[in-house]
């Protein structure tokens, strides 16, 4: 049987967490501004690019997010010249999405802003122990059934 240490120990943890999680969305939000990018736009190129030739509705249920907001987000990443949309081969009623060379240079500088991001964030630990603390919210975001390399944050865009 668990003593009352354990649980407000639970209850520590689940706070910092809430509260570093929300610090560092904010930070890097800050980080990417210059780009003129909001992280929900960082997000859709970086799945692109790791899915090249993706549906937007095969993106939104990646994402867990509305379809019709992925197409507003995509939208504005073609408007841009970031993205483009091409015809499915396979399927023509779908629009296969493709970065384009302005959207993977600016998806270099999306990855190095969260680099920085990453070390400062992580500046009072060594590489072991950031090492060990990546593993260990692995686990929990596995538990928790969280899709790896998607921000839940996608599903309450509306």
């Amino acid at each position: 049987m668990a003593d009352s240490t354990d649980g407000q120990s639970a209850a520590a943890v689940a706070f910092l967490l809430a509260q570093l999680g929300e610090h560092a969305a904010a930070k890097f939000a800050e980080r990417i501004h210059p780009l003129q990018l909001t992280p929900a736009h960082a997000g859709i190129l970086r799945l692109v690019s790791a899915q090249p030739g993706c549906s937007q509705q095969t993106l939104a249920r990646t994402l867990g997010a509305l379809p019709s907001k992925v197409v507003t987000l995509v939208d504005d990443l073609q408007q841009r010249g970031l993205i483009e949309r091409r015809r499915n081969p396979d399927d023509r009623r779908l629009h296969a999405l493709h970065l384009t060379a302005a959207g993977a240079e600016l998806l270099r500088q999306v990855r190095a802003a969260a680099e920085s991001h990453g070390a400062a964030l992580t500046r009072a630990l060594d590489p072991q122990q950031r090492d060990h603390l990546a593993a260990l919210l692995g686990r929990i975001a596995a538990d928790q059934h969280l899709h790896p390399g998607v921000h839940p944050g996608y599903q309450r865009l509306r």
